[in-house]
């Protein structure tokens, strides 16, 4: 027996995925892939960012999805093969479960939304918080909101909804979703709206190749599409 394809064959295929994708790929296409008899996957959900610093640190997936604008470095480094767009979503604004639904339908209003605000909770590091943090300046009301702004360094926004220490939130709406006692008001208003586009590729050198490729082409799957469509991403 040739004891190192047995141990290929039993291992894991290494997935890197983005936060912001963690909803529709944890608990809907993994299951599906799984169940249409792909191949088992050792999944890593975090911000792209953070899924960076792991690859700068030697880690290599098998599969990647991420912001599609950072995995062009990727590409050029022989990390990965050329991504394939999968799904975008844009920032939007939730409240705690029992507060009353603000007006945002309008630059003006969502102006008036946060500045009211007793505390706008927003990512660090974050696309939705880096672009928040920069539309507070456009607007003029950055002083006013970031005195009182509750920044979150890791993990959803809207859970400083439900301990009291915001009472709006700002995240992309697929990670919105990642608490479900909070109540989502909404995107932007499109004139202010920032979309994040989410792509897949390949490692260059997956340990699995053919389990690699069918995780790959399943996360642009029907069943994909849908699970996306169902936790307010877009797909094209």
């Amino acid at each position: 027996m040739n004891t190192n394809t047995s141990i290929e064959d039993t291992r894991p295929i290494i997935f890197f995925c983005a936060f912001a994708l963690k909803q529709a790929v944890q608990d809907l296409i993994l299951p599906a892939f799984l169940k249409a008899g792909g191949t088992p996957v050792e999944a890593v959900f975090e911000p792209t960012f953070r899924l960076l610093t792991r690859i700068e640190s030697g880690a290599r997936p098998d599969v990647m999805a991420g912001i599609t604008g950072s995995l062009a470095d990727l590409v050029a480094a022989n990390i990965l093969t050329e991504p394939r767009p999968a799904a975008r979503t844009g920032v939007g604004v939730a409240v705690a479960p029992d507060a009353p639904i603000p007006d945002i339908s309008t630059v003006e209003a969502f102006i008036a939304a946060v500045t009211s605000a007793r505390s706008v909770a927003y990512s660090r590091s974050g696309p939705s918080g880096i672009y928040f943090a920069g539309l507070l300046e456009r607007l003029g009301i950055a002083e006013q909101v970031k005195a009182r702004g509750t920044i979150i360094d890791s993990g959803p926004t809207a859970a400083a909804l439900l301990d009291g220490r915001a009472d709006i939130a700002i995240h992309q709406l697929s990670e919105l979703i990642l608490v479900p006692e909070a109540k989502i008001v909404g995107p932007l208003p499109e004139a202010i709206q920032e979309y994040t586009d989410f792509s897949t590729a390949l490692g260059s050198h997956p340990s699995r190749p053919a389990g690699a490729a069918e995780l790959r082409d399943f996360l642009h799957s029907p069943e994909a599409v849908a699970a996306y469509t169902a936790n307010r991403l877009e797909t094209a």
